[in-house]
Protein backbone atom coordinates (compact mmCIF):
# COMPACT_ATOMS: atom_id res chain seq x y z
CA UNK A 1 0.00 0.00 0.00
CA UNK A 2 1.10 3.52 -0.61
CA UNK A 3 -0.24 4.98 2.66
CA UNK A 4 -2.73 4.51 5.33
CA UNK A 5 -5.32 6.15 6.35
CA UNK A 6 -4.90 8.97 9.15
CA UNK A 7 -5.62 7.73 13.15
CA UNK A 8 -7.18 10.85 13.21
CA UNK A 9 -9.20 10.85 10.33
CA UNK A 10 -11.13 7.42 10.35
CA UNK A 11 -14.66 8.58 9.37
CA UNK A 12 -14.56 7.15 6.46
CA UNK A 13 -14.16 3.47 7.15
CA UNK A 14 -17.00 0.70 6.60
CA UNK A 15 -19.01 0.66 9.67
CA UNK A 16 -22.36 0.61 11.21
CA UNK A 17 -22.10 4.27 11.35
CA UNK A 18 -18.97 6.63 10.79
CA UNK A 19 -15.68 6.56 13.04
CA UNK A 20 -15.60 9.37 15.45
CA UNK A 21 -12.61 11.63 14.17
CA UNK A 22 -10.72 10.32 17.18
CA UNK A 23 -10.62 6.57 17.56
CA UNK A 24 -9.22 4.39 20.04
CA UNK A 25 -7.66 1.73 17.74
CA UNK A 26 -3.87 1.62 18.40
CA UNK A 27 -2.16 3.05 15.44
CA UNK A 28 0.12 -0.65 15.66
CA UNK A 29 -2.67 -2.39 15.30
CA UNK A 30 -3.67 -0.45 11.97
CA UNK A 31 -0.36 -0.44 10.70
CA UNK A 32 -0.25 -4.45 11.59
CA UNK A 33 -3.51 -4.39 9.58
CA UNK A 34 -1.71 -2.65 6.46
CA UNK A 35 1.33 -4.57 5.84
CA UNK A 36 0.18 -8.02 6.20
CA UNK A 37 -2.65 -6.77 3.75
CA UNK A 38 -5.99 -7.53 5.59
CA UNK A 39 -7.51 -4.21 5.06
CA UNK A 40 -7.42 -5.07 0.98
CA UNK A 41 -11.41 -6.38 1.02
CA UNK A 42 -12.08 -3.24 3.06
CA UNK A 43 -14.58 -0.71 1.38
CA UNK A 44 -14.43 2.52 2.74
CA UNK A 45 -17.29 4.86 3.40
CA UNK A 46 -16.24 7.37 1.17
CA UNK A 47 -15.81 5.42 -2.23
CA UNK A 48 -18.29 6.65 -5.10
CA UNK A 49 -18.86 5.46 -8.84
CA UNK A 50 -18.13 9.02 -9.45
CA UNK A 51 -15.78 11.74 -9.15
CA UNK A 52 -18.55 14.15 -8.19
CA UNK A 53 -19.69 11.65 -5.70
CA UNK A 54 -15.92 11.04 -4.22
CA UNK A 55 -15.47 14.56 -3.76
CA UNK A 56 -19.35 14.55 -1.62
CA UNK A 57 -18.45 11.64 0.59
CA UNK A 58 -15.06 13.11 1.27
CA UNK A 59 -16.04 16.60 1.98
CA UNK A 60 -18.96 14.94 4.24
CA UNK A 61 -16.63 12.68 5.94
CA UNK A 62 -14.53 15.54 7.36
CA UNK A 63 -11.67 15.43 5.38
CA UNK A 64 -11.91 18.38 3.47
CA UNK A 65 -13.82 22.00 4.70
CA UNK A 66 -12.02 24.42 2.12
CA UNK A 67 -14.35 25.16 -0.93
CA UNK A 68 -10.96 25.59 -2.97
CA UNK A 69 -10.03 21.88 -2.34
CA UNK A 70 -13.47 20.95 -3.39
CA UNK A 71 -12.85 22.78 -6.87
CA UNK A 72 -9.42 21.16 -7.31
CA UNK A 73 -11.02 17.70 -6.82
CA UNK A 74 -14.06 18.54 -8.64
CA UNK A 75 -11.81 19.80 -12.29
CA UNK A 76 -8.85 16.92 -12.13
CA UNK A 77 -10.69 13.52 -12.81
CA UNK A 78 -9.15 10.72 -10.98
CA UNK A 79 -10.44 8.83 -13.42
CA UNK A 80 -8.11 9.03 -15.79
CA UNK A 81 -5.50 8.24 -13.28
CA UNK A 82 -6.05 5.05 -12.25
CA UNK A 83 -4.74 3.01 -15.40
CA UNK A 84 -5.11 -0.49 -13.94
CA UNK A 85 -8.59 -0.12 -12.10
CA UNK A 86 -12.37 -0.90 -13.64
CA UNK A 87 -15.29 1.38 -13.95
CA UNK A 88 -16.46 0.19 -10.97
CA UNK A 89 -13.14 0.80 -8.69
CA UNK A 90 -12.07 4.02 -10.25
CA UNK A 91 -13.33 6.33 -7.31
CA UNK A 92 -12.58 3.97 -4.29
CA UNK A 93 -11.00 5.55 -1.63
CA UNK A 94 -8.38 2.94 -1.38
CA UNK A 95 -4.65 3.22 -2.62
CA UNK A 96 -4.43 1.78 -6.14
CA UNK A 97 -1.96 0.04 -8.08
CA UNK A 98 -0.36 2.19 -11.08
CA UNK A 99 2.65 -0.30 -12.30
CA UNK A 100 6.57 -0.55 -11.48
CA UNK A 101 5.73 -1.46 -7.99
CA UNK A 102 4.26 2.00 -7.28
CA UNK A 103 0.14 3.05 -6.09
CA UNK A 104 -1.78 6.06 -6.70
CA UNK A 105 -2.58 7.48 -3.04
CA UNK A 106 -6.03 6.91 -1.62
CA UNK A 107 -8.43 9.88 -1.83
CA UNK A 108 -8.66 10.52 1.37
CA UNK A 109 -5.05 11.25 1.94
CA UNK A 110 -5.26 13.56 -1.30
CA UNK A 111 -8.05 15.86 0.21
CA UNK A 112 -6.48 15.66 3.83
CA UNK A 113 -2.86 16.68 2.24
CA UNK A 114 -4.48 19.90 0.14
CA UNK A 115 -6.60 20.87 2.88
CA UNK A 116 -3.11 21.31 5.59
CA UNK A 117 -1.82 23.42 1.94
CA UNK A 118 -4.50 25.24 0.59
CA UNK A 119 -3.82 28.86 1.78
CA UNK A 120 0.06 28.19 0.45
CA UNK A 121 -1.72 26.70 -3.39
CA UNK A 122 -2.76 30.54 -4.66
CA UNK A 123 -2.47 31.76 -7.77
CA UNK A 124 0.86 32.52 -8.42
CA UNK A 125 2.67 30.44 -6.02
CA UNK A 126 4.59 27.20 -6.84
CA UNK A 127 4.10 24.33 -5.57
CA UNK A 128 6.52 20.24 -5.63
CA UNK A 129 4.71 16.97 -5.50
CA UNK A 130 7.75 14.34 -4.68
CA UNK A 131 6.59 11.26 -6.07
CA UNK A 132 4.06 12.67 -8.62
CA UNK A 133 3.14 9.03 -9.42
CA UNK A 134 0.81 9.03 -12.66
CA UNK A 135 0.15 13.00 -12.07
CA UNK A 136 -2.89 13.48 -10.38
CA UNK A 137 -2.00 14.91 -7.19
CA UNK A 138 0.80 17.54 -9.37
CA UNK A 139 -2.84 18.25 -11.45
CA UNK A 140 -4.98 19.04 -8.68
CA UNK A 141 -2.16 21.49 -7.03
CA UNK A 142 -1.67 23.13 -10.39
CA UNK A 143 -5.35 23.98 -10.97
CA UNK A 144 -4.95 25.81 -7.51
CA UNK A 145 -2.03 27.53 -8.51
CA UNK A 146 -2.72 28.50 -11.70
CA UNK A 147 -2.40 32.09 -12.64
CA UNK A 148 0.39 34.66 -11.78
CA UNK A 149 3.13 32.27 -13.29
CA UNK A 150 1.97 29.93 -10.68
CA UNK A 151 3.87 26.74 -11.53
CA UNK A 152 2.87 22.63 -9.52
CA UNK A 153 5.90 20.83 -10.54
CA UNK A 154 5.70 16.55 -10.06
CA UNK A 155 9.13 15.03 -9.58
CA UNK A 156 8.90 10.76 -10.32
CA UNK A 157 11.95 8.26 -10.44
CA UNK A 158 10.24 5.62 -12.64
CA UNK A 159 10.61 7.61 -15.98
CA UNK A 160 7.35 5.00 -17.24
CA UNK A 161 5.30 6.57 -14.46
CA UNK A 162 6.58 10.42 -15.34
CA UNK A 163 5.43 9.85 -19.21
CA UNK A 164 2.53 8.59 -18.29
CA UNK A 165 1.49 11.62 -15.98
CA UNK A 166 2.25 13.34 -18.55
CA UNK A 167 0.33 12.31 -20.57
CA UNK A 168 -2.44 11.75 -18.22
CA UNK A 169 -2.59 15.42 -17.45
CA UNK A 170 -2.55 16.38 -21.45
CA UNK A 171 -5.08 13.94 -21.17
CA UNK A 172 -7.73 15.37 -18.21
CA UNK A 173 -6.22 19.47 -18.06
CA UNK A 174 -4.35 19.72 -21.44
CA UNK A 175 -4.97 23.72 -20.41
CA UNK A 176 -2.46 23.14 -16.91
CA UNK A 177 -0.03 21.37 -20.02
CA UNK A 178 -0.12 23.93 -22.33
CA UNK A 179 0.08 26.98 -20.56
CA UNK A 180 3.17 25.33 -18.07
CA UNK A 181 1.56 25.41 -15.00
CA UNK A 182 2.43 21.81 -14.72
CA UNK A 183 5.53 19.77 -15.40
CA UNK A 184 6.02 16.35 -14.66
CA UNK A 185 9.94 15.17 -14.12
CA UNK A 186 11.56 12.34 -14.34
CA UNK A 187 14.32 12.22 -11.23
CA UNK A 188 14.78 11.37 -7.80
CA UNK A 189 12.22 13.70 -5.59
CA UNK A 190 14.70 13.30 -2.68
CA UNK A 191 17.09 16.08 -4.25
CA UNK A 192 13.81 18.22 -5.15
CA UNK A 193 14.22 20.55 -8.34
CA UNK A 194 16.19 23.07 -7.18
CA UNK A 195 15.90 24.60 -11.37
CA UNK A 196 12.56 25.65 -9.72
CA UNK A 197 13.04 26.03 -6.51
CA UNK A 198 11.88 27.70 -3.89
CA UNK A 199 8.31 26.19 -3.35
CA UNK A 200 5.48 27.53 -1.51
CA UNK A 201 4.25 24.65 -0.75
CA UNK A 202 6.04 20.57 -1.07
CA UNK A 203 3.84 17.00 -0.46
CA UNK A 204 5.70 14.28 -0.44
CA UNK A 205 4.12 10.82 -1.16
CA UNK A 206 6.25 8.28 1.07
CA UNK A 207 7.93 7.95 4.06
CA UNK A 208 11.31 9.61 4.59
CA UNK A 209 13.55 8.12 7.80
CA UNK A 210 14.15 11.48 8.43
CA UNK A 211 13.34 15.27 6.72
CA UNK A 212 15.27 15.51 3.62
CA UNK A 213 17.46 18.30 3.58
CA UNK A 214 17.67 19.54 -0.05
CA UNK A 215 13.79 19.58 0.50
CA UNK A 216 13.99 21.97 3.64
CA UNK A 217 16.36 23.87 1.91
CA UNK A 218 14.36 24.79 -1.44
CA UNK A 219 10.93 25.30 0.66
CA UNK A 220 10.39 29.41 0.74
CA UNK A 221 10.09 31.57 3.65
CA UNK A 222 6.93 31.21 4.57
CA UNK A 223 6.23 27.86 3.14
CA UNK A 224 5.24 24.71 4.37
CA UNK A 225 5.66 21.10 3.58
CA UNK A 226 3.95 17.90 4.14
CA UNK A 227 6.00 15.18 4.57
CA UNK A 228 5.23 11.57 6.14
CA UNK A 229 8.10 10.60 8.50
CA UNK A 230 9.05 7.46 9.79
CA UNK A 231 10.47 3.72 9.23
CA UNK A 232 8.86 1.69 7.22
CA UNK A 233 6.81 -1.08 8.98
CA UNK A 234 7.05 1.26 12.58
CA UNK A 235 5.39 4.05 13.91
CA UNK A 236 5.07 6.94 11.25
CA UNK A 237 3.65 10.73 11.25
CA UNK A 238 2.70 12.94 8.88
CA UNK A 239 4.31 16.47 9.79
CA UNK A 240 3.88 19.82 8.42
CA UNK A 241 6.69 21.86 8.43
CA UNK A 242 7.15 25.45 8.05
CA UNK A 243 9.65 28.19 7.53
CA UNK A 244 9.06 31.64 9.12
CA UNK A 245 10.33 34.91 8.12
CA UNK A 246 13.64 34.11 9.67
CA UNK A 247 13.98 31.13 8.47
CA UNK A 248 13.74 28.98 11.31
CA UNK A 249 11.88 25.94 10.64
CA UNK A 250 8.80 24.74 12.88
CA UNK A 251 7.84 21.11 12.60
CA UNK A 252 4.41 19.88 14.21
CA UNK A 253 2.76 16.08 14.02
CA UNK A 254 -0.82 16.07 12.48
CA UNK A 255 -1.54 12.43 12.68
CA UNK A 256 -0.13 9.05 12.64
CA UNK A 257 -0.08 7.60 9.09
CA UNK A 258 1.89 3.89 7.31
CA UNK A 259 3.38 4.92 3.76
CA UNK A 260 5.75 3.05 1.56
CA UNK A 261 9.61 4.45 2.26
CA UNK A 262 10.54 7.24 -0.28
CA UNK A 263 13.61 5.77 -1.64
CA UNK A 264 15.08 5.17 -5.33
CA UNK A 265 14.21 4.11 -8.58
CA UNK A 266 16.29 0.36 -8.01
CA UNK A 267 15.06 -0.50 -4.69
CA UNK A 268 11.63 0.37 -6.26
CA UNK A 269 11.49 -1.55 -9.16
CA UNK A 270 14.01 -4.28 -10.75
CA UNK A 271 13.01 -4.44 -14.53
Amino acid sequence: LHDALPISRMRCLQSPRCWSARTSVPLSLVVTWLYLGRVRGMAWRCSSTTRDGLVAKLRSGGLFSNDRVEQALRSVDRGVFVPFSSIETKYEDAPQRIGYNATISAPHMHAMCLELLIDKLIPGNRALDVGSGTGYLTACMGVLVRGKGGKAVGVEHIPELAAMGRQNVQKSNPDLVQDGTVVLLEGDGRAGAEEHAPFDAIHVGAAAPELPEALVRQLRVGGRMVIPVGPEGEFQELLVVEKDAAGTVHVRSETGVAYVPLTDRAAQWKE
